[in-house]
């Protein structure tokens, strides 16, 4: 048999194939997810889409370890920081509108920030060169009631400074996110929550993802959090920083994500121009970053990757996408701590290394 006529048929058997995965490479998926298994330990659901289609979806462990419910692919996980990238697409789609501009002022919407933050955009919010404090550090020792996008603002109202001026340097920040939540209700003017239901979700068909408010909406297949604890993993599903919606508030699916990733090749949302500007990193005179709008942005093994990080009470997840090859890895649990990331990574060097 020629050369020519080997290479053609092996095109053809990996058409036929349809991208699926072999039995080896499932199975060393599998063992990568070893800790995350059985009907005892807080567990894991993972995807991963290429060329359009789902080529690998499994869960491990269970969504409730109190009521012995396993999770499934239709889990839902409280996504911790990967619901930056919502926010940020909210942002986009106001600016979109005409309604909002990156290098807008932010205290033309939030004029309850102090003179200090006289500098900062809207820009400076995407990309966490605001400078604006952590405001986790100001929540007294003693508070027991969560905290608010809203109590966030109010915060930082308080103090009269900033780490640095607006735009010189580069600090991850969950504040920023927090007021960008704010700036899209006082625009739009409806709640955050109704905002991303109505412009990103719904139209999208992830019909069961939500910015989660305890006591005003239901997360029907909700995996609840554990934090590991001498041999034993302990309920951590909540705490006084678990109610803010613009940092980390989105509950859904390894299953619905999907519709996302897929949008994000298309103008559905955005055109193409939008979504170069929200991977492109800004240039800093005194700093480096990685981060554009509610994403990273580097290169692992020579491809371009976009990638996220989520952690948060009971919760670790990863986000990876290689749009160079078409594939994105999806990882979520529903346990504080653990390396999603470092297991995406794993995956991709199956699979296109």
């Amino acid at each position: 048999m020629n050369r020519v006529l080997l290479a053609l048929l092996l095109v053809l058997a990996a058409c036929a194939s349809g991208g699926r995965l072999t039995l080896d490479s499932r199975q060393d998926i599998d063992a990568l997810f070893a800790g995350y298994s059985g009907t005892r330990v807080p567990g894991a659901s993972v995807i991963v889409i290429r060329d359009g289609r789902v080529i690998y979806r499994h869960a491990y462990g269970m969504a409730d370890l109190e009521h012995r419910l396993p999770a499934t692919a239709t889990t839902e996980y409280r996504l911790a920081s990967l619901t930056k990238q919502f926010t940020a697409m909210a942002v986009m789609l106001l600016v979109r509108d005409g309604r909002l501009r990156y290098d807008q002022p932010v205290r033309e919407l939030l004029p309850e920030l102090p003179p200090a933050t006289a500098g900062l955009t809207i820009r400076n919010l995407l990309n966490h060169t605001s400078g604006v404090f952590d405001y986790e550090a100001l929540i007294p020792d003693t508070q027991t009631v969560q905290v608010s996008d809203l109590d966030v603002l109010h915060l930082l109202a308080a103090r009269d400074s900033v780490y640095f001026p607006a735009g010189t340097k580069y600090r991850y920040s969950n504040s920023g996110y927090c007021l960008l939540a704010l700036v899209v209700e006082r625009v739009s003017r409806m709640p955050f929550a109704r905002f991303l239901r109505e412009r990103l979700f719904t139209p999208l068909g992830m019909t069961h993802t939500v910015a989660h408010e305890e006591g005003r909406d239901t997360v029907p297949e909700r995996a609840y959090g554990y934090t590991p604890d001498s041999g034993r993993f302990v309920p951590s599903d909540q705490s006084v920083t678990s109610a803010t919606l613009g940092d980390g508030g989105i509950y859904t699916s390894v299953e619905e994500l999907v519709h996302w990733d897929q949008a994000l090749y298309t103008e559905r949302l955005v055109d193409r121009a939008a979504l170069a500007l929200a991977t492109t990193p800004p240039v800093l005179a005194h700093d480096s970053t990685e981060y554009g709008f509610g994403w990273f942005v580097d290169t692992y093994r020579g491809l371009r990757r976009w990638r996220h990080h989520g952690e948060t009470s009971g919760f670790t997840n990863a986000i990876q996408r290689y749009p160079e090859r078409r594939t994105t890895i999806i990882v979520l649990t529903n346990r504080y701590g653990g390396e999603p990331g470092t297991i995406a990574e794993r995956i991709a060097d199956l699979l296109l290394f």
